[in-house]
């Protein structure tokens, strides 16, 4: 083996929507309203080993836009990728597929909710960036808090 074969590797394989779903439940009588709606956004991340070197990242974001209790719209899109990450220490991987692997993968989740939510014929919903090293400092600051319990 090379020196270069033990270098730490990083790169992109694949990058596709794995699912996606649409909901207006009050159409067409929704679009006759004119206040702003309240938009919602959930999200949640996952990876997972396909193979040795090979991981899958997942981002799934979940924006509900409602008008009081009347939803106008729920959009949710899972945004994937195949990744190769090789060489890198085992503890090391979460971060990256908590981190890296969603920071590439949220602006192609970002134009698919916004191409969505157009294509319902409402105006585009552009998501904010999200800091995904600071929601990975928090998830692992809560599972040491229970971890201690």
């Amino acid at each position: 083996m090379s020196e270069q074969d033990l270098n730490p590797a990083f790169s992109i394989e694949k990058i596709y929507v794995k699912d996606l779903s649409l909901e207006v439940p009050h159409a067409p009588a929704i679009f006759l309203e004119r206040e702003q709606p309240e938009i919602d956004l959930q999200l949640a991340t996952a990876g997972q080993a396909l193979e040795d070197g090979v991981f899958e990242a997942v981002i799934t974001v979940t924006v509900t836009a409602k008008l009081g209790e009347k939803v106008m719209f729920l959009v949710e899109a899972a945004q994937a990728g195949i990744f190769q990450i090789r060489n890198v220490p085992e503890e090391d991987i979460s971060g990256i597929l908590a981190v890296a692997c969603p920071n590439i993968l949220f602006p192609y989740a970002r134009e698919t909710v916004s191409d969505v939510v157009t294509r319902a014929g409402f105006p585009p919903v552009l998501l904010t960036p999200i800091n995904f090293e600071s929601l990975y400092a928090q998830q692992m600051a809560a599972q040491d808090g229970d971890a201690t319990h």
